[in-house]
């Protein structure tokens, strides 16, 4: 019933067995301090390695980066050898994974830069929550407060903690690297009108507002290659104060510049609550036309519609993420037919092997 899904396909010289791909989810797991992936983590990510690809949760390049309590970083020793404990997992389960490389920007909390204020293009309030947990583990939801806006020069040494955070992936054993420029964090919001309001060569024009990503991503493919890069988007999210009215040709500036890199793949992120903007027809077609490499989707996909969208060309993999969280084995009962579990949502943030790595795989 799912041929296409259960085809076999390669990122650059990638292959994967399926074009299933487990979407980046955080889950707030780390061990602290530090921030650093373990042992709890290498289980959950090798258990869902029949995927044909994971994407991994968000992970700060920086501790600037940080904008949630216990996410992981990708920038201390600790940190690269703790998702040495991932990779090897996931590997040895016959897995691949790519890390996702991330800078929240103003979506963060004073608490995680020493009660100063988190950095952004602008000083504009986002609408906007963060999770943010104390000592003990106990987290509640906060809501954002007012970014200072970047200095010109600050911008460089982001683009430069990006190379080292694609750098340290590599050195962690990962297959590849994907640049979070979706979903309202950082790079996101110097793309939109409604969140960057500089002067200088980064605001303005959309080759403007395009340079930060164009330039992280040149930095990431100088380090590690081509092949081995990807970058999500968000064309129609306009949740956390996004809703720009030029994001859909900056979009497609963007992704212009993107294939002249060269790089493996796009990953668009799609909106997914029930009243949801749709996808134009006409969208995915002039991306496809832009954008020569392999297209991801995600957002509340059924393996039904996948497949459809996957039929028409339209993508060429596409991404899942709670359906994850409680089937480990996802796409084996997507083969043979068999129920999902359903997750229990007081466990997705923080917390230990409950909700995590207790969901069994079906009988």
């Amino acid at each position: 019933m799912f041929n296409q899904l259960f085809s076999t396909t390669a990122l650059a010289d990638l292959p994967l067995t399926n074009r299933i791909v487990m979407a980046p989810m955080t889950r707030c797991r780390t061990t602290q301090p530090g921030d650093v992936p373990n042992a709890l983590m290498a289980e959950y990510y090798a258990q869902r390695a029949s995927a044909g690809l994971i994407i991994s949760e968000a992970t700060q390049i920086s501790r600037q980066g940080q904008g949630y309590s216990f996410t992981p970083g990708i920038y201390t020793t600790a940190q690269i050898n703790g998702w040495r404990l991932v990779t090897d997992a996931v590997h040895a389960a016959g897995g691949k994974i790519f890390l996702q490389l991330w800078h929240v920007g103003r979506m963060s909390h004073a608490s995680f830069h020493n009660g100063e204020a988190p950095v952004a293009p602008s000083a504009i309030l986002p609408q906007a929550q963060v999770w943010v947990a104390d000592e003990s583990g106990k987290g509640a939801m906060v809501d954002c407060p007012l970014p200072r806006a970047l200095e010109t020069a600050e911008i460089a040494e982001i683009v430069d903690d990006f190379r080292r955070g694609a750098a340290n992936a590599m050195a962690a054993g990962f297959d590849g690297v994907e640049i979070h420029g979706a979903n309202g964090y950082l790079i996101d919001q110097f793309l939109r009108t409604t969140s960057n309001l500089r002067q200088d060569q980064y605001g303005g024009s959309r080759e403007n507002r395009v340079r930060f990503l164009q330039e992280i991503t040149a930095a990431v493919v100088d380090e590690v290659g081509a092949e081995r890069v990807g970058v999500r988007l968000a064309p129609f999210i306009t949740a956390r104060g996004m809703n720009c009215p030029d994001i859909i040709p900056t979009i497609l500036l963007a992704a212009e510049q993107l294939n002249s890199l060269g790089i493996a793949y796009l990953h668009l992120s799609e909106a997914d609550w029930d009243d949801a903007p749709v996808v134009p027809l006409s969208f995915r077609q002039q991306l496809r036309n832009t954008f020569t490499g392999a297209l991801i989707v995600a957002g509340g996909y059924t393996p039904e519609k996948a497949e459809l969208i996957l039929s028409q060309s339209l993508a060429d993999l596409v991404a899942f993420g709670r359906p994850f969280i409680a089937n480990p084995d996802f796409p084996r009962r997507i083969a043979t037919g068999q129920s999902l579990a359903q997750l229990d949502g007081a466990t997705l943030f923080g917390g230990n092997a409950k909700g995590y790595t207790d969901y069994p795989a079906a009988t």
